[in-house]
């Protein structure tokens, strides 16, 4: 998939949209915003719009939306309408609009373009056919802070929601335009506390939206992320909560195209991910990683599992009629990814401004072959990237390759990596470590009923702490203890001792604060939320082994 002509425009760009058809291309220069059609590159339109940094067309291609961001001025104190929206065949103004935030900035449509609705002052204001100048219809609730428009045509349905004030729950309702009056018009509701924003998602059949509820502060403390709570509604008014066999954050929901399944990842590192079907019962467990987002491909045979942002980039592609992996690739200081609309391409690209150096991009096959791989020149910057978007079903469903496909720049596979020494211990043999966290394998890969059985998740933890308190009473016996294979630094009884009984008393004091710590670490692995000093006294591990190695030397 690509751009099928060459723009060449030497000016810096701001922004830049394909149409949903794929047939027009719109971009701002920084002097005005340009239109062109993606079969031959000539212009359709061109507006003095030099400040514009959002763009958007309509679906049926015959509005663009332009936005810049609101300022006053002397001439102007109540600033100026920062969102236009152009008649695509007229060049024309349609209409001037206030839009001061940035988010939620564009109109919604209907995909025939029959709805359009924008939310102003706390209401929905519902257009028709393009009417800006009428309001047809209005949905008023109170502090109505975000909606979602279904996908599709008509009937068009809406998803609102509504934060909860002064002990009353958040909700979320769905209607179906334009019955919008009265609680009894609503498909569906589901209340809940501890969310102070959300986000929603339709699938592809707009029969069912997932509400990821989400707090900016975890008040138990077990997670700077916040809290996160995922709930599902159907229009035929089900709800439910959707049950997380994890603790943690949910990094990414994700709809099947096929609209009969959800993959969520969720869960303290390494994190779960799990498929669902419509009753919210799993289906299918991945297992744990580090990862932090779902992509599934447009036509819905391929999921990709990802750890991008402040993890190392891994991309596990796998194929999710069999449950089988097919490539395991490596992207590192990946700040996107994308599917290309043919099913069998992705690109990933490292932008500013989450990034400033080592800007690029690379397309990949999903067997995890390197196709084509572009750098920026020093003292430039990659600022966005996207595929052509070509109409639905354009691409038909092929069947998935396990095989990496031929490339001259050969494959990338993700690293065994090695567990973490301070420098001051890297030259010692090394010594058998205990893991903070147990690696889960996908379900169909986990020992059966002949193999070892697996221990559950609270076995587990009575196990650690058996193991805990035996050492603490170790711990507390007068004579020397043997060394903890939780600590990287070997300390022989028989060693020979210096003689300083200062130096002895030093040492055993350090070792008895590393064992603390490898117990505090324990309990934070297997769940526990940990207090502030117990957090303090974590982090000093590395200066502590490496006073305890000084010492040593010493003797």
């Amino acid at each position: 998939c690509s751009v099928c002509f060459c723009i060449r425009d030497s000016r810096l760009s701001r922004c830049f949209t394909f149409s949903r058809d794929g047939t027009l291309f719109s971009w701002c220069n920084g002097h005005s915003v340009s239109v062109v059609k993606c079969s031959d590159g000539s212009v359709v339109s061109t507006f003095d719009l030099p400040k514009t940094t959002l763009l958007e067309f309509s679906p049926l291609n015959n509005v663009l939306v332009t936005w810049q961001p609101y300022t006053k001025s002397q001439d102007s104190p109540q600033g100026d309408a920062n969102l236009q929206l152009w008649d695509l065949q007229s060049s024309q103004l349609i209409k001037a609009l206030f839009q001061k935030k940035v988010d939620s900035w564009c109109p919604s449509w209907s995909e025939d373009e029959k709805i359009c609705v924008r939310s102003v002052n706390n209401e929905l204001h519902f257009f028709e056919n393009n009417d800006f100048n009428t309001i047809a219809n209005k949905l008023h609730m109170q502090k109505v802070s975000d909606f979602e428009l279904s996908p599709g045509g008509q009937p068009s349905k809406v998803a609102v929601y509504v934060p909860g004030s002064k002990g009353a729950p958040s909700f979320v309702r769905l209607y179906q335009y334009p019955v919008l009056g009265g609680p009894s018009a609503a498909l569906a509701n589901k209340s809940f506390f501890k969310a102070d924003r959300v986000t929603m998602q339709w699938n592809k059949k707009a029969s069912a939206v997932l509400v990821t509820a989400s707090t900016e502060v975890d008040k138990t403390g077990a997670s700077y992320y916040g809290e996160q709570t995922l709930h599902y509604l159907a229009v035929n008014g089900e709800t439910a909560l959707v049950q997380l066999p994890k603790n943690g954050p949910i990094y990414d929901v994700a709809w099947s195209p096929n609209s009969a399944e959800f993959c969520v990842v969720y869960g303290f590192m390494p994190a779960k991910a799990t498929i669902y079907n419509l009753k919210c019962d799993p289906v299918f467990d991945f297992g744990t990683g580090p990862r932090n987002a779902a992509y599934y491909s447009p036509q819905g045979h391929i999921l990709v599992l990802a750890g991008f942002g402040n993890l190392r980039g891994q991309m596990e592609v796998w194929d999710v009629k069999k449950y089988k992996q097919v490539s395991k690739p490596e992207a590192p200081d990946a700040t996107h990814f994308s599917w290309c609309p043919d099913g069998e391409h992705v690109v990933t690209a490292t932008c500013s401004p989450r990034l400033r150096v080592s800007n690029g991009y690379k397309i990949w096959h999903y067997t995890g072959s390197v196709l084509h791989k572009w750098d920026v020149a020093a003292g430039s910057e990659l600022w966005e990237v996207r595929w052509q978007l070509f109409p639905e079903r354009s691409f038909p469903e092929r069947a998935v390759k396990y095989q990496a496909v031929p490339s001259e720049l050969g494959s990338t596979q993700a690293q065994t990596t090695q567990a973490y020494r301070p420098p001051a211990l890297r030259h010692l043999p090394a010594t058998p470590s205990s893991k903070l966290h147990e690696d889960e394998p996908p379900q169909n890969l986990r020992p059966g009923v002949s193999g070892e059985r697996s221990l559950s998740k609270s076995a587990l933890k009575n196990q650690k702490k058996r193991e805990a308190k035996k050492a603490a009473k170790q711990e507390s016996k007068p004579e020397p203890e043997p060394p903890s294979d939780l600590v990287s630094v070997t300390i022989s009884q028989s060693e020979p001792s210096c003689g300083d009984p200062e130096s002895d008393k030093k040492i055993k004091n350090l070792k008895k604060k590393l064992k603390a710590i490898e117990e505090l670490k324990e309990q934070q692995a297997s769940g526990k939320v940990l207090q502030k000093n117990q957090l303090e006294k974590i982090q000093k591990e590395g200066q502590l082994l490496q006073e305890l190695q000084e010492l040593k030397i010493r003797q």
